[in-house]
């Protein structure tokens, strides 16, 4: 079969390179897509000035991001564990593991939805949700997550599938779909089919949509276009040492992803306390730092099955070409994204908001956040490798690690010190401690491969 070919040609016999553009390239251009279609929204809120708007819509960040972290479960844990099964021949059970993904990526959608609907007021609180940016933040939680959390999180899961079996470029057409129509539908409902006053309801609803017809081009691609397993949505359970692969794989996945999430809602309740113009400026600069973070993303996700498959055949020269390969791009992307923002800084945060307060602050934090970058890619490619070879325990300690032990008491710790300032140093300082301990880690298993 053609799909079954090509995608054991990626994983086996094709350079180790071109293997890696492969898998790598139409992940970080749907990542990259993802990203301009977020920032769209807190471009298109911005053109109201409007820092109460912009600063409710970045106050949903974080939970938006946790619904792709649950669709990463089973994600991240199928897809790690997809390519292994490949390796060993054995597609029907690959079949029942990806049936049993989408199923439980189904009913966690519907929990957390419900969980979002019960606890929206409290949530909002917490997340640091005031008199002004209440009503904003509340209209974008229900049209995007509550309403439109099914189809973001099975996207995500479906998306994670694909890509695991060799079906990068159609993966990445999905979350490119979704991206490009988000940026049409985005001012076609704020500016034309709803009355003034209504942008974040029509901000809202372009993301429902798009993240729906997402997903239909992934159901799509599932069911009737890869030939690699067979596609079926009943079949039986897998067996039970491969349900728990998923999760051992995925749970890791997923706690780093909410811990993250966990992160900004800290930083945002901090920074809450400065000002309306502070929130809408940290809120500016976590989307536009994210150019590199999605990027670097793009590549390890890429480089996950590349891994997976070759480990479980034991190729650890190969393996160790892949992680070369992902290593070098990634950190060359991460430095020329440093100099770009630390050239054009004023130009990204005018490009959002103009409101000369929030413009001064955003300019300061955007400045010092970016530094991080290089250091960020380097923590998020050595968990991914772990998810890829099946090593759960270290990628979950790398998680919370990062963290739980290291940013979010670092983000106390500087708010104390240094006032709102320190609250984007923090960052810079505790993902450099990641990555020292991480290479650590890294090297040591590299050793005992040699060895």
């Amino acid at each position: 079969m053609k799909a079954q070919a090509s995608s054991e040609s990626v994983f086996e016999d094709m350079p180790i390179r071109q293997a890696v553009r492969t898998m790598a390239v139409p992940t970080v251009i749907g990542q990259l897509i993802v990203l301009i279609y977020n920032l769209a929204d807190t471009y298109f809120i911005g053109k109201t000035n409007s820092p109460a708007m912009v600063a409710g819509v970045s106050l949903i960040l974080p939970l938006f991001n946790l619904t792709l972290a649950l669709g990463s479960l089973f994600g991240t844990g199928g897809g790690a564990l997809l390519p292994r099964l490949l390796a060993a021949d054995d597609r029907n059970e690959a079949a029942c593991v990806a049936a049993y993904c989408m199923r439980m990526s189904i009913l966690t959608a519907l929990v957390f939805s419900l969980l979002m609907l019960i606890l929206l007021r409290p949530v909002l609180q917490l997340l640091g949700a005031g008199e002004s940016t209440f009503p904003y933040a509340r209209i974008y939680l229900i049209t995007v997550l509550i309403i439109g959390g099914l189809p973001t999180i099975l996207s995500n899961t479906l998306s994670n599938l694909l890509r695991s079996l060799g079906l990068s470029r159609e993966a990445g057409t999905a979350v490119a779909m979704g991206g490009v129509l988000n940026i049409i539908l985005d001012p076609l409902f704020m500016f034309v089919l709803l009355p003034r006053g209504n942008e974040v309801l029509g901000v809202g609803i372009a993301t429902l949509l798009s993240n729906l017809i997402s997903l239909c081009f992934c159901l799509f691609v599932f069911f009737r276009k890869q030939q690699t397993i067979p596609a079926d949505f009943f079949l039986p359970a897998p067996k039970r040492e491969h349900i728990r692969a998923v999760y051992t794989i995925g749970i890791p996945g997923t706690t780093g992803a909410v811990l993250f999430d966990l992160d900004y809602m800290v930083l945002d309740k901090l920074v809450s306390a400065y000002g309306d113009a502070a929130l809408a400026a940290i809120g500016i600069v976590l989307k536009a730092e994210r150019l590199p973070q999605q990027i670097g993303i793009g590549l390890c996700q890429g480089m996950v099955p590349l891994v997976s498959y070759s480990h479980a055949k034991q190729n650890y020269s190969r393996i160790r070409g892949i992680l070369s390969t992902t290593l070098k791009a990634g950190a060359v992307v991460a430095l020329v994204s440093v100099t770009v923002y630390e050239i054009f800084t004023p130009r990204v945060i005018t490009f959002f908001i103009r409101e000369p307060e929030t413009f001064a602050i955003g300019n300061r934090f955007l400045r010092v956040r970016c530094l991080a970058a290089v250091i960020m890619f380097f923590c998020f490619f050595v968990v991914f490798f772990y998810q890829a070879t099946g090593d759960g325990k270290r990628a979950m300690s790398l998680a919370l690690l990062r963290w739980a032990v290291l940013n979010i008491p670092m983000l106390y710790l500087f708010n104390f010190l240094f006032g709102m300032y320190g609250l984007v140093w923090s960052q810079v300082v505790s993902d450099l401690l990641t990555v020292l301990i991480s290479f650590l880690i890294l090297r040591r298993t590299m050793q005992r491969w040699k060895e």
